[in-house]
């Protein structure tokens, strides 16, 4: 393994007035991650740790970084198993998680819609048996006959895009999506979270398998991978990571879901709250942050000078010297040029002294 960045650490902002008030659930004892979140536990911890929903340039239903595998290798021996996930965004975090293999997971975005993007994936994950069936459910398309659950990525996603778009399918699946959430789960879903759902599910049905990025609103970078292409992409050996590449990967992410060990939480990463409560929550309980995707979040955070109160924030999670940043940016290590690459960072190096002066 080659040796992971250390960065320089900017000074930190004072320490904020913070609530502190994370769920006390009863499903974890202090010094023990619940085996599962009842569903009153998993909303009330959404509701607890949330902070007011805020803007995002686009709706951001789908990755950009098509070489968001390439530090898996390196990420796989870094970041230890069976502690905490944290990341930002849309689906390339199934991915890492399947290779981190974490206890639990928590995916902190500034958009509330963000927040309804994962609860119909966790409905579509629950309702699915297998990865065909999955994709069936997520663009609205007949399972074409034939198709296994052993098959690759490459054979599901090859007789997919052959595969019509059906509204019928797509009005079913809707409603059972619905039903997962509300009748079955019985999420206090408000009326725009409804609304949004229904909005991200019709984008995969209207644009299928070639969705991109940019696909609701028609801008951004000329070359955007579409969602077969991140689902076929590899590491920076070959090897196919995605987490439809195997079955195992994702009988991992649909068994987490299952148990609402995957916890969506609209917060701002400079935000008063929502970090800061996971970080109280992990702590209660004796559990650390395992890997934490950024995105290429820093880029905004210090155009907007939040920088270094993100530093203070992440300051106070529960980290160990194997504790991993995963960020994109341009260019990089691994590879050169203009498209997004991801990059480790060792956290508790990074943000050593934040919050402290």
């Amino acid at each position: 393994m080659s040796a992971r960045p250390r960065y320089l650490v900017l000074l930190a902002l004072p320490l904020l007035a913070v609530w502190i008030g994370a769920s006390g659930s009863g499903a974890g004892t202090a010094g023990k991650l619940p085996a599962r979140l009842t569903d009153q536990e998993f909303w009330t911890l959404i509701d607890d740790m949330s902070e007011p929903s805020g803007n995002f340039r686009s709706d951001n239903l789908l990755s950009n970084e098509g070489r968001f595998q390439y530090v898996i290798p390196d990420l796989v021996e870094a970041a230890r198993p069976g502690g905490v996930y944290m990341g930002v965004g849309p689906e390339q975090n199934f991915t890492y998680i399947a290779v981190t293999r974490p206890s639990l997971a928590f995916i902190v975005d500034i958009r509330r819609g963000n927040l309804d993007l994962h609860l119909m994936y966790k409905a579509l994950f629950e309702l699915s048996a297998d990865r065909a069936d999955f994709v069936s459910r997520l663009f609205s398309r007949k399972r074409p006959a034939g198709l296994r659950s052993g098959a690759t990525a490459a054979e599901i996603f090859s007789a997919y895009l052959q595969v019509e778009p059906s509204q019928e399918a797509y009005e079913r699946n809707l409603k059972d999506i619905q039903r997962q959430l509300a009748a079955r789960h019985g999420f206090a879903l408000t009326g725009d979270d409804v609304k949004a759902i229904q909005y991200v599910y019709n984008a995969f049905f209207t644009f299928g398998p070639g969705i991109q990025y940019s696909s609701t609103e028609g801008f951004g970078a000329a070359y955007q991978p579409t969602y077969s292409d991140l689902m076929l992409a590899t590491d920076n050996t070959g090897r196919p990571r995605g987490y439809l590449a195997s079955q195992e990967s994702f009988a991992y992410l649909k068994d987490l879901e299952t148990r609402n060990l995957v916890v969506p939480v609209v917060g701002n990463f400079a935000g008063p709250k929502a970090i800061r409560a996971v970080a109280t929550y992990l702590k209660a309980r004796d559990a650390t942050v395992s890997a934490f995707y950024l995105s290429n979040v820093e880029q905004y955070l210090r155009l907007q000078r939040g920088w270094n109160t993100f530093c203070a924030n992440v300051a106070t999670l529960p980290l160990t010297d194997a504790s991993t940043f995963i960020r994109a940016g341009h260019g990089g290590r691994v590879a050169r040029g203009t498209a997004l690459t991801a990059e480790l960072g060792v956290m508790a190096a990074e943000v050593e002294g934040c919050g402290l002066r």
